[in-house]
């Protein structure tokens, strides 16, 4: 069966079922025969209430079509996560009457790390992520695996560029501050961490590009105390994110 741009295939017992309960629209569901375990039982009887079709298919069968390699037995056919506009993510923090806390990604191309700072952004209360058009990893199978079921539920909003994404976020009022070795240590700079914001990181290895740094209000680093000079950058962005709401707290 091929692959539809408009589809996307899930797998694995969590990702179907967080995309079950989040309501995400699902065309079909699709099961090993013999599979057991009271998350395919709850599969199984969500699709049954929503009006999912679940069809069967071998294991082999599900092992030639699987990305992930992990598919447990289960995959879904789903319609592709939508990407939202800069402007829907400002409404979601204004719906829930807190300033913008937003996260955009410079470069970050592997999608297990994408997964996991959607995961993280989401628990964090962050309001949405950003990409820009390329160099990024696409919102597939691999990226919501990584995410533990967020991306069913936090948005992720695409921009035409890194710059251009921060130039729409300054002139909607919200300061960018960027992740650098060369920045300022984050717990000594007493920057207004109440205000709008978006946390800008850059891709692995890499680091922020040249035009990012520069459109960046302010640089903020991460202390190293070890042999090792950096961090993943899912890690640096939890670091980063619970340092802002820790300021937040307390406001």
């Amino acid at each position: 069966m091929a692959r539809k741009e408009s589809e996307e295939w899930l797998e694995g017992r969590n990702p179907v079922l967080e995309a079950l309960h989040s309501g995400r629209k699902l065309k079909k569901i699709l099961l090993a025969p013999g599979a057991r375990g009271e998350s395919l039982t709850a599969i199984a009887e969500l699709a049954g209430q929503q009006g999912i079709p679940v069809e069967y298919l071998e294991k082999k069968q599900m092992d030639r079509r699987s990305v992930t390699g992990r598919h447990q037995g289960v995959m879904a056919v789903a319609e592709a996560l939508p990407y939202a506009t800069v402007a829907q993510l400002l409404s979601r923090a204004d719906a829930r009457g807190e300033k913008p806390l937003l996260l955009l990604l410079d470069g970050v191309e592997d999608p297990h790390n994408f997964g996991s700072i959607i995961r993280t952004a989401e628990v964090g209360g962050a309001h949405g992520v950003l990409v820009p058009e390329r160099r990024t990893a696409p919102l597939n199978a691999t990226v919501l695996r990584a995410s533990a079921g967020a991306a069913n539920y936090l948005p992720v909003a695409r921009v035409k560029n890194t710059a251009r994404g921060i130039e729409e976020l300054k002139a909607n009022g919200c300061w960018v501050l960027g992740a650098d070795p060369d920045g300022t240590v984050m717990w000594e700079e007493t920057f207004d961490f109440t205000a709008p914001l978006c946390l800008v990181l850059g891709g692995e290895g890499t680091g922020l590009s040249r035009l990012a740094k520069e459109k960046c209000d302010l640089l903020l680093r991460i202390p190293m105390y070890g042999e090792v000079s950096s961090l993943n950058v899912s890690v640096a962005a939890g670091v980063l994110l619970y340092e802002v709401l820790r300021r937040r707290q307390g406001e």
